[in-house]
Order: C-alpha cells, then structure tokens, then sequence
C-alpha cells in the first residue's frame, strides 16, 4: 500500500464520513478505495467511442432559467436520430427532472449528454451508458428470458 494525502473541503469529508459510517468502512482510507475502484469501473475504454449503445441521461433543472426549456427541446429536436423516449416530471414549482433514452455511438451520445448537463440552469445530470449490439431484425422485438426461450412482443 502506497500512502497518499489528499485535501478535501469540509462538505465533502461530511458527506465521506456518512459514506463511510453507512457502508461500514472502517475508516475513510478504507471507504476512499472503495469510491476509488467504483470512479474506475465508468472509465471510458480508449476505444470505444465508436460503439453503439443505449443510454439513460438524467437531469434535474430549473424551468424558470430564461430559455432553458426552448434550448433543452431544441436540443432535443436537432438530435432525434438518437432519441428513443423522454419522462419529463415537474418535481416542484421551479425545478423539473427529465429522463432521456437515447442510443446511438456512444462518443455521439457522451457529446449530447455533455452538452445538455453543462446548460446553464441545469443543476444535477448523469449518463448510464449500456453498451449495445444493434442488430436489424424483421418482425417483432424479441426479449432473450433467463430460461433461454424468447417471448415475442405484439403491437
């Protein structure tokens, strides 16, 4: 083990020391390393921006910002190729939280996610991104079941 200092801001070792009390660490080194290995596990591979995939892009903002609603549906609409499907909520008076599916290639897809999270106005966003093998099939959408059989879907 290598020993390393770091310098955190006092709302943030707060909200380590919950992290760590309800993960049960033992201590913050423990917890750290934990956080650590999960930052990891969403580190890009170097090549795989050309990939295809499937990805949900969740952002929480405040529709009374002056023309955020008009440019998040503009950006919406200049990107329709990859949208599958949005859930828009109102949350409060002020503040609406929208779920976007997309798909496409995945740089395409980080690109867009990045720019409608960096919207001013926009307070929280975050990317799950699913790798995805697309494949053109006719007929119906087929589900793969844990047993092994396929269940067809009807329109």
């Amino acid at each position: 083990m290598q020993r390393v200092t770091i310098t955190i801001d006092e709302e943030l070792m707060s909200a380590l020391d919950q992290y760590m009390e309800a993960g049960g660490h033992r201590n913050r080194s423990e917890a750290v390393r934990d956080l650590v290995r999960a930052g990891l596990l969403k580190t890009p591979e170097s090549d795989d921006g050309a990939r295809s995939c499937v990805a949900a892009l969740v952002y929480v903002y405040d529709h009374e910002t002056r023309q955020l609603s008009k440019r998040l549906m503009t950006d919406h609409h200049s990107h329709a190729d990859m949208s599958i499907a949005t859930l828009h909520v109102h949350m409060d008076e002020a503040t609406c939280l929208e779920v976007s599916l997309l798909k496409g290639q995945k740089s395409d897809v980080e690109h867009f996610a990045g720019h409608v999270i960096g919207e001013r106005g926009v307070r929280y966003g975050q990317l799950v991104v699913v790798p995805a093998e697309v494949e053109q099939r006719e007929g119906p959408p087929v589900d793969r079941h844990p047993t092994g059989r396929h269940a067809h879907h009807s329109s």
